[in-house]
Formats: structure tokens, C-alpha cells, sequence
């Protein structure tokens, strides 16, 4: 079947908070929600138990661990047993669930900078130390590359870290980290004893030939240590349903996990749950469809961007729908998420809010309808003189 993701979809005057917050002249291009048309079969899965009328306590929990587990072993051939999958509201809530989860109040919390922002915030909200390590970053003409510094990574950690968040594929910098990186990453993990909580919300949006690895699938020793957390909400555009899950296959951790949630965290809504189970059974299709759509967008982006942003150095994202961009050679005053917001009316992400090492950066989402992107594309480069 052939899906039309040029179709424009009129979200102005719904309840959509990224084409509300700036307003109907400007164009946004920031929060990673996709202006597509969830796939049909999440609209008939809901509208089925919608049509049942009633929503007491639901009970198709135990279904979906089942189809995550059969995700995990045909997509990576990563055996995980029902009871390891624990769901949640929420990736953001994993991330606060996970910081207070593990250690004590002080300890150290290590990511990996640029990143996405509930990552810098969700350690300090459960009373815990940030700690941070800058990726590596190389430069060919107009384009840029990131990669763990294991340097800097190892030199993060000190006697007081015991978890580091990794983000995998890594937004805001469309990297979908290679199996030696990985080996590398949990070689150093398991040297000093630490928990990894891995965020592969971004798993599925696989651009190109781009390949996906779990950290937990390299071996069952760092499974043993291993938190991933996983969700249907922006491959399948349903982050308002209010569905992940962290795949834990460590029984204490697993308790641990589940104890930090206990009488805090809600459990997953029923619509959730109909939506998730129909996304990851029933909408290859149109997830086939959607990932060769958005590669052409990004291909797109990223041509525009080196031919026509002068001093503009740009990603060529592996995973994710998400561009980082580089203004710091560029001839704008200030802050460029400021500069396009007034003069280009295109809303983006501030790259500060990444880290220290975003500033004068912006993310920009590709996940649109092409003559929107082009759109937003030329109104920048008008902007720019």
C-alpha cells in the first residue's frame, strides 16, 4: 500500500501544543512530534475500545509485554521474557524513575552532551549530581559528525557516579552508535560497576541503511546492568497516548525500578495500550513508508542547508527525524533559535537547552510534509539575506 505523508494534516486550533505555542504565522519546526497521520490500524485499535464503553482497570498489559518481547527478537534477536518488560506513562518518567531508582541522593548521574534536555534535568529532580561528558565531534565541509570521546567519558566517572544515561539513537545528534562504540561504552560501564539506562525511544526511526543495536542484546553480563527504555510514541506519532516501557531483564533491578514508581507513577492507560499493541503489530507498512519518506527529508534538509545556509554546518542524521545545527560561523547576532524565530518566523530548539556544548546550535524536525520543510527552509534562508 502506498501512504500519501505529502497530504497536509491541519493541526492549527487542535490541542497540539507545537503549532500553539508560537502562534499561526510561524512555522514550527522544533518538539519531536510529527505532523503525519498516526497509521489506520492505531485508529481502529482505539476506536474498538473506545466502542466497548467502558474503562474500568485494563487488563491487556500482560499482551503487550508479549509483543515487545517478539519485537526485540525478530527486529535484534534479543531473547527478553514478558515479566522483564515494566511499563510506563511516559520515557520522560522512565528517566526520573530510573535517576531515583538507582544509588542515593548525591550520587552521580553521567550523560553524554549535546542532549536531549530531560536527561540534564531528570538526575537533579531525584536529589542526585549531574555529571557530564561531551561527544566528539568532526567537521567534513559543511557537515558534522558526533561519536563518543571514551576519553572524556572515562574521565567523567568518579567514585561517587552509578548510572549513566546513555541516548541511542542520540538526539539531538541523529547518531545510531555502532557496536564497537557500544563494546567500548560498556566495557568502561562494566570496569566501574555502573547501571546503564538506555533510551532507544528513536529505535525504529532508522534512516537509510542505518542499523540498530540494543546495548543490552551485545551480552547477558550487560543485560545484567542494563535499563532500556523503549515506547511507540514518535515512530508511530502517539506521544499523547502515553505509553513505554523499560525492558529490565535484572530481577533486583527490576524491583528497584518498580519501587521507585510504586505509588507515584500511574499505570498505563488502556488507549495507550490498544494504540502500542496495534503500532507493533499491525503498521509495517507504513512504517516502511514513513522511514523512506523521511530519509528523502533529511536528504532534502541537509542539501538545502550546505548549499544555501551560509555558515551553517549541519548533521546528516542516522536515526531520528531531528537536524543539529551549527550556527556558530554563521553571521547572526545572538541566539539563532532567537534570530529565526523573529526574523524567519520558524520556531526550532534552542541548542542551549542541549548543554553547554549546543550553544548557538538548533535542532530543527524534518518529520513534516515536505512542502512545509522546503518552507521553513527558505524563509531561514531569506532571513539570512
Amino acid at each position: 500500500m502506498v501512504y500519501d505523508f505529502d497530504q497536509p494534516v491541519e493541526r492549527i486550533g487542535s490541542d497540539s501544543s507545537k503549532w500553539r505555542v508560537y502562534g499561526d504565522e510561524v512555522i514550527p519546526m522544533w518538539v519531536a512530534d510529527m505532523d503525519f497521520r498516526s497509521p489506520e490500524p492505531i485508529l481502529a485499535a482505539i476506536h474498538k475500545r473506545i466502542d466497548h464503553g467502558v474503562f474500568g482497570y485494563g487488563g491487556e498489559s500482560q499482551r503487550l509485554q508479549e509483543v515487545i518481547c517478539e519485537r526485540m527478537a525478530r527486529l535484534h534477536g534479543w531473547q527478553i521474557e514478558p515479566e522483564a518488560v515494566v511499563l510506563l506513562p511516559g520515557l520522560v518518567c522512565g528517566l526520573n524513575v530510573v535517576s531515583r531508582a538507582i544509588g542515593k541522593p548525591g550520587d552521580g548521574v553521567l550523560v553524554s552532551t549535546p542532549v536531549y534536555p530531560p536527561f540534564l534535568t531528570a538526575p537533579v529532580n531525584q536529589d542526585r549530581t549531574l555529571q557530564t561528558a561531551p561527544l566528539g565531534v568532526t567537521t567534513e565541509g559543511k557537515t558534522i559528525r558526533y561519536a563518543m570521546d571514551f576519553d572524556a567519558f572515562a574521565g567523567a566517572i568518579d567514585e561517587t557516579t552509578e548510572l549513566f544515561i546513555l541516548c541511542n539513537p542520540h538526539n539531538p545528534v541523529g547518531r545510531a552508535y555502532s557496536k564497537a562504540e557500544l563494546e567500548g561504552i560498556a566495557e568502561i560501564c562494566a570496569r566501574h560497576d555502573l547501571v546503564i539506562c538506555s533510551d532507544e525511544i528513536h529505535c525504529d526511526l532508522l534512516l537509510g541503511d542505518t542499523k540498530h543495536l540494543p546495548i543490552a542484546a551485545l551480552d547477558p553480563q550487560i543485560a545484567e546492568r542494563t535499563i532500556t527504555l523503549v515506547a511507540p510514541s514518535k515512530t508511530f506519532n502517539v506521544p499523547g497516548l502515553g505509553c513505554s516501557a523499560a525492558i529490565v531483564q535484572n530481577a533486583e533491578l527490576r524491583a528497584k525500578v518498580t519501587k521507585a514508581a510504586s505509588g507515584i507513577v500511574p499505570h498505563v492507560n488502556v488507549l495507550g495500550i490498544a494504540g502500542a499493541i496495534a503500532a507493533y503489530t499491525e503498521c509495517q507498512d507504513w512504517h516502511d513508508g514513513l522511514l523512506a519518506y523521511l530519509t528523502a527529508n533529511r536528504d532534502f534538509a541537509v542539501d538545502f542547508i550546505t548549499q544555501h545556509l551560509p555558515g551553517i554546518k549541519v548533521t546528516v542524521p542516522e536515526a531520528t527525524y531531528l537536524a543539529w545545527l551549527d550556527c556558530r560561523e554563521a553571521e547572526i547576532e545572538g541566539n539563532p533559535y532567537e534570530f529565526f524565530l523573529k526574523e524567519a518566523q520558524v520556531a526550532l530548539n534552542d541548542g542551549a537547552r542541549f548543554g553547554e556544548e549546543g550553544k548557538h546550535f538548533v535542532r530543527l524536525n524534518f518529520g513534516t510534509q515536505r512542502a512545509v520543510l522546503s518552507e521553513g527552509l527558505h524563509r531561514m534562508r531569506q532571513a539570512m539575506g
